[in-house]
């Protein structure tokens, strides 16, 4: 089912498009089982993976990390690292299983990516982050892309992203994404660094307009489309939505293809969890587990009526043994029994 080194890769220009929204890449989440969701909701918006290390890829030979299924194109790898050599190889083996893009991740906050020299306290060494894209876009013919914060603790992010974006522009980066908060490394934990620290969106309004050349997404705080179509018609590029197009898949991806991208919408959330009917059985049948997919439908009709039911079928029934594509089927019938009433 999943597989690497698929032949209907995307071309630049197409993953260009798609980053006009695009779901970020979140650990523990995004998933290739949560990937496939997403992408039968919308056929347009560029999808991340969870980040992916280079020390495993390389070091480690969890080439497996990189499975995916060629459904989910257009669909971009995200490593962290922060060793130009290392990185290089990673994207090597990325593009090799063709993914459309490498990101580099400069903006997450935990702890065990501080340990490593990557992730948000990446911002602290731009000339090293310079490096390390050059490294890699030196062996890829595929766009590598950054996503970084606005800055990390006592930083002046008016000071401190101009520089940042200025040398990775330099070092041949076309594509930006910016959480529009700042990172504390020390004194706020990785779920407190996604709400704590303020917004400042007018910033990175203010860095397309010093870098009209760079293609720049924003991220942090968006949790509806009209939001992104706003921002959009302000002169952004693209909008990344992380948690919002999780936990409430349809709401941010059922319209996009028609809102922001001008197709038309071509499925329902019923239909939806229909047709993740036979991936669950390939699933199945190569000893997986029927929760390691479920958990990822949780927010599926969120919102709609008969949607605790929903959740509360799956929650408690997926994680039995043997427990198979009945439990969708019963989920759903649970929820329409809760509507009727």
């Amino acid at each position: 089912m999943t597989e690497q080194g698929n032949p209907i890769k995307q071309g630049k220009s197409d993953v260009v498009r798609a980053a006009r929204l695009s779901v970020a890449p979140m650990m523990d989440w995004t998933d290739r089982h949560c990937r496939f969701m997403h992408r039968l909701i919308s056929g347009e918006a560029l999808l991340y993976t969870e980040m992916v290390t280079a020390p495993a890829l390389v070091r480690g030979g969890a080439l497996h990390l990189l499975d995916y299924n060629a459904q989910e194109h257009p669909v971009a790898l995200q490593l962290g690292g922060s060793d130009p050599e290392e990185l290089a190889k990673a994207a090597q083996f990325g593009a090799k299983a063709g993914y459309d893009e490498i990101n580099l991740n400069c903006g997450c906050p935990s702890d065990r990516v501080q340990s490593g020299t990557f992730g948000a306290v990446l911002m602290k060494h731009p000339n090293l982050v310079a490096r390390c894209v050059s490294a890699m876009r030196e062996v890829v013919d595929v766009d590598v892309t950054v996503k970084c914060r606005i800055g990390v603790d006592d930083q002046d992010p008016h000071e401190v992203l101009p520089r940042f974006l200025e040398l990775i522009v330099q070092a041949g980066v076309p594509r930006v994404t910016i959480h529009a908060r700042k990172a504390w490394l020390q004194g706020l934990s990785p779920k407190e660094n996604r709400d704590i620290p303020p917004l400042d969106y007018d910033l990175v309004f203010e860095m397309k307009k010093q870098f009209p050349e760079l293609h720049i997404s924003i991220n942090g705080g968006i949790s509806d489309l009209e939001t992104a179509s706003r921002m959009l018609d302000q002169g952004l590029d693209g909008v990344m939505i992380g948690r919002a197009a999780y936990h409430q898949p349809w709401d941010i991806l059922g319209d996009a293809d028609a809102q922001l991208f001008g197709g038309t919408t071509q499925t329902t959330a019923r239909q939806v969890a229909m047709d993740m009917l036979p991936y669950i059985e390939t699933h199945l049948s190569s000893g997986g587990r029927l929760h390691q997919v479920t958990r990822h439908m949780l927010g599926l009709f969120a919102g709609q009526p008969g949607a605790r039911r929903w959740r509360q079928v799956l929650s408690t029934q997926a994680t039995k043994d043997g427990a198979g594509p009945e439990v969708v089927l019963d989920a759903l019938k649970k929820m329409d029994e809760a509507q009727a009433v």
